[in-house]
């Protein structure tokens, strides 16, 4: 019997109009899926890009900064897919349905990637388009063809207005079926803080206004779509690119027709963190879902949102050291620690009842 997207359980929690818990029925049967996003942290594969305009390039092949050879290349993808084939496995033990990335340098790293043996068996699939990104990154979008289809994906450029040479992460948008529920994913990785957090705002303000666009243009089309946007945003659940920007709000319960739910707020307001930065835990890697994914009066009769969640097990941690505690990344500085991402990954259950 295949689990990833079938395993029938039975789900009880509280229910209050004033929590923000679900009720599902005891008697009832219901199945889960499990959807995430994973800033991978600068995957590059070793070969020279002929392109002189990309600044990390030189840092990234054997003769680089970095001494980036093949072995590190492929240890660095047996440890991110390490940390793939366990997310979300303690609800759907096959794992992710669904994955959205940021910091790839190009398509033929995910085709590396999803071919390791600890996740070749799902056999994800590979939605991808390069960006313009100086860094020479974009994102991307992994799924399993056994519970989801994707019929169209579009690219959406992120500019301002009157610099024609600045340039950023595309915004990517991948609509189709989920175990054939209609759901769209929109994967985002916002410019960064560069320069310090206030002078870089309007660029990640301008980025959470064209996911807006994008969400409202399907809502518009679609009345009571389920609409996911995941990414690397780095802001904040408090920051205005996600407070007045995406208008996300904290309480599912206010969530009106159109708005969007950011559940990774209260995981925020709780010190939980999914990037650190002098000590500071950030939730910089969101899931934020529309309002056809909110539960009203307890319909769980399509997918709706139920848990969010962040993929922090003790490996991914630094165990020693000044930076005991932090993700344990592949580089600190210019020294190799052969670890993972700096960032955890992120993950977000939703269930609807079943037969």
């Amino acid at each position: 019997m295949k689990y990833c997207l079938s395993i029938f359980i039975v789900l009880i929690v509280c229910f209050s109009p004033y929590a923000q818990k679900f009720e599902l029925n005891k008697d009832k049967n219901y199945k889960l899926t499990t959807i995430g996003f994973y800033n991978l942290e600068n995957l590059f594969d070793t070969i020279v890009d002929p392109n002189p305009d990309l600044i990390l390039q030189d840092d990234f092949t054997p003769n680089g900064n970095k001494n980036w050879n093949t072995a590190k290349y492929y240890e660095k993808l047996d440890n991110l897919a390490t940390v793939i084939s366990q997310i979300g496995t303690e609800a759907t033990p096959d794992g992710l349905a669904v994955l959205g990335v940021c910091e790839i340098e190009n398509r033929s790293v995910l085709e590396d990637l999803v071919k390791v043996e600890s996740i070749s068996s799902r056999n994800y699939q590979i939605v991808h388009y390069d960006s313009p990104d100086h860094r020479g990154i974009d994102v991307g979008f992994l799924y399993n063809p056994n519970y989801f289809k994707v019929t169209s994906s579009k690219n959406y450029k992120v500019t301002i207005p009157g610099d024609p040479n600045w340039t950023t992460r595309d915004e990517l948008l991948v609509s189709g079926e989920l175990d054939g529920e209609r759901m769209h994913f929109i994967i985002c990785h916002w410019p960064s803080r560069r320069g310090g957090e206030k002078k870089s705002r309007p660029k990640r303000v301008i980025a959470a206004k064209m996911a807006k666009h994008i969400t409202d243009s399907i809502q518009l089309a679609e009345p009571n779509a389920k609409v996911i946007i995941m990414g690397d945003l780095n802001d904040d659940p408090l920051s205005p690119s996600i407070k007045e920007g995406l208008m996300a709000k904290r309480k599912w319960e206010e969530v009106e027709n159109g708005e969007l739910f950011n559940p990774m707020e209260n995981l925020h307001r709780k010190g939980i963190g999914t990037h650190f930065w002098r000590d500071n835990p950030n939730v910089f890697d969101m899931i934020i879902v529309s309002s056809g994914m909110v539960p009203k009066n307890g319909d769980f009769t399509s997918y709706k949102f139920y848990k969010a969640k962040v993929f922090s097990k003790n490996f991914l941690k630094q165990q020693t050291g000044n930076w005991k505690g932090y993700p344990f990344r592949t580089y600190a500085g210019g020294s190799y620690l052969g670890g993972y991402s700096d960032h955890y990954p992120v993950y977000m259950l939703s269930v609807k009842e079943v037969n």
